[in-house]
């Protein structure tokens, strides 16, 4: 059994009894059977648009002005170190160029290379701020509907990258909110405490 194969089988098998285990403690009617695709949309939606467990990129950056966008918390010693600490606007960059890479790489595109991880980060333009926001929220939705009409073999085969998608989406989105606490710029009732 290859890796793909063996990730699939293990993301069916959990899915499974964790449908299992909400069919048994809820009376209410059953739920859709989950399948792969409903399993990866369902981690996609849930770093994007759907506040579940956590707050999703699109609540993370909203509302937030360009000006906020660009601050940059400082380190330990009261120093500005934009290559140890990111502004909220360098980590959604850094979100949308990684989401339009992925979402190339699903449509069989060649994907943007940079010369180092840094460049992705470091490429943000405060004047773009808005652009940005609206690209990631683009580029997230894409590449939902690229997963909702993707064929079931070549799906199986791209979920690894899927999931890395949402895991990635996910932990640049915890450092978005932290920036903003950290900022004073997020307002708790928005999700986050």
């Amino acid at each position: 059994m290859n890796q793909v194969s063996r990730f699939v089988t293990v993301s069916l098998i959990v899915a499974a009894n964790l449908h299992t285990a909400i069919v048994q403690s809820s009376p209410t009617p059953a739920p859709t059977p989950v399948t792969l695709r409903s399993l990866l949309l369902s981690e996609l939606h849930s770093t994007h648009d759907k506040a579940e467990w956590f707050t999703p990129a699109n609540a993370a950056v909203a509302g937030l002005t360009a000006e906020q966008a660009k601050w940059v918390p400082t380190n330990a010693k009261g120093k500005i170190d934009p290559s140890a600490n990111h502004s909220v606007g360098m980590l959604a960059y850094h979100l949308v160029f990684w989401n339009e890479n992925a979402l190339a790489r699903l449509r069989g595109e060649k994907p943007a290379s940079p010369a180092n991880n840094e460049e992705t980060f470091n490429d943000f333009d405060a004047a773009q701020w808005d652009q940005i926001v609206q690209r990631l929220d683009r580029v997230m939705k894409d590449l939902e509907a690229v997963v909702e009409k993707m064929p079931e073999e070549k799906l199986a085969l791209k979920a690894p990258l899927i999931a890395h998608i949402s895991t990635h989406n996910a932990y640049h989105t915890g450092q978005i909110l932290y920036v903003r606490k950290l900022q004073g710029s997020w307002n708790p009732e928005n999700g986050v405490k």
